[in-house]
């Protein structure tokens, strides 16, 4: 199904699963998967997450295309007694001090996973451009990798993506064309719509990602996946040991970057007098801007493999973030430092763009 148009990818997923798979609608542009359903002449059923702190309009939107299709959206909402205990312990806002992720589990992911525990496959309007760094290699069908399905285990769940390769610009010349009715938050700047408290209207020219969770790095660019080759002698020396850091490594996976453990950071730091630059990444797993990232920064380690310059990660978050706010100037993820050669300070990367040639420009200029 690779080359498949959206609506014969969306005409196999409803016949082969039946009333066993549905549509995740966010209440965006995502209607349009809703729209290539109607077009297939089969039933279908959607559902969407409603996580309490959606925009009035995204409400409003939602009863306006239950009308329009004719169709009961299935309403997904988070457990009363986790959204208590969280607005209880940390306030209403606790996501704009130590990040949205916690907030995002107990108001989607959770309700989710329920969700789709009641499915054998689902639907998603992802697509490639939509955030390269994370999603530039997703296929149109694939085993779901995160989530169960009503059988249980791994491999229970299967996802489709029928929009996968379709460029934002198409989808909305198929909305406007097939007179599709439409979110009214697009008409006032807003292009990825989430919650209210954490989406905001982004600026002509700017990525559709940027006006999510921006506290967190208003302007993280995003680039392609790829892959390197690692150098496990350099992570031994470095964290004072010949074992690999045991810190989780989710993002950033590539054998020419060197994973520093707190150890291997402060050897780093604590270095006046370095035989080559290194390059480090500060960085957390859950942050969707380091996962947009992920692609170039991988990308530079591959240019720069064989070269004097070292380039490595160093997760800061959880119990480490204290330490790397104090020492080594963590503003926000991600951070990124220079420790340049014969040089006992580290340049912090000034720049908010991310991509590979930008990266390159600063190495060299301090190298």
């Amino acid at each position: 199904m690779g080359h498949a148009s959206p609506l014969e990818i969306m005409d196999r997923a409803l016949e082969k699963f039946g009333n066993d798979i549905a549509i995740a609608f966010s209440g965006a542009e995502d209607v349009a998967l809703i729209e290539y359903a109607k077009l297939t002449s089969r039933p279908f059923r959607v559902f969407s997450l409603d996580t309490g702190r959606l925009n009035p309009e995204t409400y409003q939107f939602f009863d306006t295309v239950e009308k329009h299709y004719g169709i009961n959206i299935e309403y997904m909402l988070p457990d009363a007694v986790e959204v208590q205990a969280l607005v209880r312990s940390k306030g209403l806002f606790s996501f704009y001090e130590d990040g949205h992720q916690e907030c995002c589990r107990v108001r989607k992911v959770r309700p989710l996973r329920r969700a789709l525990k009641g499915l054998r496959a689902w639907i998603t309007g992802q697509r490639k451009d939509q955030s390269p760094g994370t999603r530039a290699e997703i296929p149109v069908v694939q085993v779901d990798p995160s989530f169960e399905g009503m059988d249980g285990g791994v491999g229970s769940l299967v996802k489709w993506n029928p929009v996968a390769n379709v460029e934002g610009r198409d989808i909305w010349n198929f909305l406007q064309a097939m007179n599709v009715p439409v979110n009214s938050l697009h008409l006032q700047g807003y292009i990825s719509i989430g919650c209210e408290p954490c989406t905001r209207p982004v600026l002509p020219g700017q990525h559709e990602r940027e006006g999510r969770w921006w506290w967190e790095d208003a302007k993280a660019k995003e680039c392609g996946l790829h892959k390197g080759n690692i150098r496990q002698e350099e992570v031994a020396q470095l964290n004072g040991n010949g074992n690999e850091s045991a810190m989780d490594n989710d993002i950033f996976n590539s054998q020419n970057l060197v994973t520093l453990s707190r150890a291997g950071i402060e050897n780093l730091a604590g270095l006046k007098n370095r035989r080559e630059p290194w390059l480090v990444v500060l960085y957390a797993p859950w942050c969707r801007f380091c996962q947009a990232m992920e692609g170039s920064y991988v990308e530079l380690a591959e240019k720069l493999a064989g070269s004097e310059v070292k380039v490595g990660k160093f997760r800061a978050d959880g119990e480490q973030k204290a330490y790397a706010q104090q020492e080594l100037q963590l503003g926000s993820f991600p951070t990124i430092l220079l420790f340049p050669k014969h040089s006992a300070s580290a340049v912090k990367y000034p720049s908010e763009k991310r991509d590979v040639d930008s990266l390159m420009a600063f190495v060299n200029a301090l190298r």
